[in-house]
C-alpha cells in the first residue's frame, strides 16, 4: 500500500499528464488552422487597455502565424498607460496598432481574439462583426464567454494566458531558438505576462510553473529587470491616495469610488485595488471611477481583487452588475480578480463642474449600493436616514 506522500506524488503526475495532454492537443488543432491560413492576413485583437498578458501573447501569436506564413497585425482600441507596459511594448519593440473609425479592415482575412472573448475590446468588435471578417481563434483563460463563435477555442483556468502560449511553444509550434531575436523578445514578454497575472507566481498554478520553466531558458533578464523597474507615477500615486481616503470598509471589503479618471490613467484603477487589498483584515478590494474618452464618452470602471478562496470575482460582478441591452454582462474575471465596466450613455459629457459632480454622486452612490446588497452590509448613509 502507497504511503500518503506516494499518493500525492502519483495524483501530481496524474494531472502533469494530463496537462500535457490538453497542451499538445491544442497545439496540434492551433497548427492545422494556421497551416490552412498560409498567405493570409489576420488582425489579433487584444482588449482596450491592454495588459501584459495580452501584449505579450499578441506579439506570441504574430510569431507563430508568421511561421505558417500568416501575415498577423496586433490592435487596440484604447491606451497603454501603465509605465511597466509602456516599457514592455518600447523595449521589445513591439509594433501594436490603434485602431480607430478610419482604420481599414478589408485586408483581413480572419480575426483572432488573445486574453479576452470580444466583450473587452472597445468598438472594434462590432466593426468586424459588421465586416463578416471571419471569426478564427480565442486562446484566454478567462470564464466562458457568448459573444464569439470561433473555429478554434482554448480557454484554460490557469494564471495567464501567456502560460497558454508558452505551452503551444514548448509542445514544439514552431522552433524557438534564443539565437532569434524574435524569439528572445516573445519569451521575454511572455515571462513578464505570467509573472504580472499570477501575482509575482503567488497564484500560479502547476501549469503555470511549467510554462515559466519552459520560457525561462529563452528570456532576456536583463531587459526583464528594466521593464519590471519602471516606478509608479505621480498621478497613480493620487488616485492610490484618493481610493485610500475615500474607501468604505465593510465585512472586510474595500469599497473605493475615486470620482472622474483621465483615460490616460484608467490603470490606476487596477493599482488602487491592489494596493487596498494590502491593508489589515481586508480580504477584497473594489476601486472605480468614471473614465471620460477623447470623444467625452463616459464609463463606470472598476477592478476587483480577492484574497479569499471562496469568493469567485467572475461570479460575483456578473451578479452584482447584470447584463446590458445586448445581453452581456457589464463584469466578469478571473480566479482572484476581475473588472467592469458599464458604459454612462445619453448622461456623459459635459464640462460643468456642478453637473459632473451630482451625476458622480448617484454613480457611486448606485455601484455602491450594489456591492453592499450582494454582500449583505448595510451603508451608513443609509441607516442614518432611518
Amino acid at each position: 500500500m502507497k504511503d500518503d506522500g506516494s499518493q500525492v506524488q502519483s495524483a501530481t503526475e496524474a494531472i502533469r499528464i494530463d496537462e500535457n495532454d490538453l497542451a499538445r492537443k491544442k497545439k496540434e488543432e492551433l497548427a492545422a488552422l494556421l497551416l490552412t491560413c498560409k498567405g493570409q492576413k489576420h488582425l489579433v485583437i487584444i482588449q482596450s487597455y491592454p495588459d501584459p498578458d495580452a501584449i505579450s501573447t499578441g506579439l506570441a501569436h504574430k510569431v507563430i502565424s508568421e511561421q505558417f506564413g500568416i501575415e498577423v497585425d496586433i490592435v487596440y482600441t484604447g491606451v497603454i498607460s501603465h509605465p511597466e507596459n509602456i516599457a514592455l511594448v518600447k523595449l521589445l519593440g513591439i509594433d501594436l496598432k490603434k485602431w480607430d473609425t478610419d482604420f481599414d479592415l478589408k485586408p483581413y482575412q480572419g480575426t483572432i481574439f488573445v486574453d479576452n472573448q470580444g466583450t473587452t475590446v472597445g468598438p472594434i468588435i462590432d466593426a468586424v462583426q459588421a465586416q463578416n471578417i471571419p471569426e478564427l481563434i480565442v486562446v484566454d483563460h478567462h470564464e466562458q464567454q457568448t459573444r464569439l463563435n470561433p473555429k478554434f477555442v482554448d480557454i484554460r483556468k490557469v494564471g495567464a494566458t501567456a502560460t497558454i502560449y508558452s505551452s503551444y511553444l514548448r509542445e514544439g509550434i514552431i522552433k524557438i531558438e534564443r539565437s532569434r531575436d524574435e524569439h528572445l523578445m516573445t519569451a521575454t514578454a511572455l515571462m513578464h505576462g505570467i509573472k504580472t497575472d499570477t501575482n509575482g507566481f503567488v497564484r500560479a498554478a502547476s501549469e503555470d510553473f511549467m510554462a515559466a520553466a519552459f520560457i525561462c531558458r529563452f528570456v532576456d533578464s536583463d531587459l526583464l529587470a528594466q521593464i519590471t523597474s519602471q516606478s509608479r507615477s505621480k498621478q497613480t500615486m493620487t488616485i492610490i491616495e484618493e481610493s485610500l481616503a475615500n474607501r468604505t470598509i465593510k465585512e472586510s471589503y474595500s469599497i473605493s469610488g475615486i470620482g472622474y479618471v483621465r483615460c490616460e490613467e484608467r490603470d490606476a484603477i487596477p493599482q488602487a485595488a491592489d494596493f487596498l487589498l494590502t491593508e489589515e483584515n481586508i480580504h477584497t478590494a473594489i476601486v472605480f471611477g468614471v473614465i471620460v474618452s477623447p470623444d467625452q464618452e463616459e464609463t463606470i470602471v472598476g477592478s476587483m481583487r480577492t484574497s479569499r478562496i471562496t469568493i469567485d470575482p467572475d461570479e460575483f460582478l456578473k451578479e452584482v452588475f447584470g447584463k446590458g441591452p445586448g445581453g452581456r454582462y457589464f463584469g466578469g474575471g478571473k480566479k482572484s480578480a476581475g473588472g467592469f465596466e458599464i458604459p454612462v450613455g445619453f448622461l456623459s459629457g459635459g464640462s460643468d463642474k456642478e453637473f459632473r459632480d451630482m451625476k458622480w454622486k448617484l454613480y457611486k452612490a448606485q455601484i455602491t449600493q450594489k456591492i453592499l446588497n450582494k454582500i449583505g452590509a448595510v451603508d451608513d448613509d443609509e441607516k442614518d436616514d432611518e
